[in-house]
């Protein structure tokens, strides 16, 4: 079934640079995510550790659980509201788990590395499904929204739209302040995914993709006596 933002909630997010859609997703799609957020609040890792989790090529507290959250992020009824105010051409750029509340520092604008500035964060609320739409280049404004947000584990997802550059030069001064203010985060590296629609900027979509490192290793053959022994490869 198609979750298409109805008029009012157009209109809302046209006028205040956010809307709250009630029940977007249906609870066996979040389960994964709240177990894994369950397991992590017995650990209560680094925020910067929970950064980047729909990236099973990452390295991050999430890892194993990695290919839900990606799961998630690309799930047809929230990409449809997303279109809905972003636009057809959509890239997955980051993610992120909250634990306990929404806590988005109001200089997130500050450290995307998208050129124009453009996108919208996706906060889902795990228990309930819903989800708060942001829009990034009003996002000081949205303070008063966050601090009405309820208890609980949040998944977020910044999207932004494949008309805009994602900007890998680490010199930037938005990688520059990402530096400064999450050191274990590295955004110039971080993959991109061409969630719907297609590419209009030339963006970089190999950079952050990597396999496990070739190297040599020994065979193992059994000789004629039934022993093993090593051969160099």
């Amino acid at each position: 079934m198609l979750k298409r933002l109805i008029a009012t909630e157009k209109t809302h997010f046209d006028n205040s640079g956010w809307v709250d859609i009630a029940a977007v997703l249906p609870g066996k799609v979040l389960q994964p995510l709240r177990e894994a957020a369950g397991t992590l609040l017995g650990t209560a890792p680094h925020q910067d550790m929970l950064s980047g989790i729909h990236n099973a090529f990452g390295y991050h507290a999430c890892r194993e659980q990695a290919w839900s959250f990606l799961d998630v992020a690309e799930r047809h009824e929230l990409l449809d509201c997303v279109e809905d105010v972003l636009g057809p051409d959509i890239v997955l750029w980051d993610s992120e788990l909250y634990l306990d509340r929404l806590t988005l520092s109001l200089d997130e604008a500050s450290i995307w590395p998208v050129d124009p500035l453009a996108g919208v964060i996706a906060a889902v609320a795990m228990e309930s499904g819903n989800v708060l739409m942001l829009d990034i280049a009003r996002f000081q404004s949205h303070g008063s929204v966050l601090q009405k947000c309820h208890e609980g584990a949040w998944y977020v997802i910044r999207y932004m739209p494949a008309t805009s550059l994602f900007d890998r030069n680490p010199r930037s001064l938005a990688n520059r302040r990402a530096a400064q203010v999450r050191p274990l985060v590295n955004y110039a590296k971080r993959p991109l995914w061409l969630a719907r629609g297609e590419d209009r900027r030339g963006n970089d979509f190999a950079t952050g993709f990597s396999l496990p490192a070739a190297r040599w290793i020994d065979a193992v053959a059994l000789d004629q006596s039934g022993a093993t022994h090593s051969q160099g490869a």
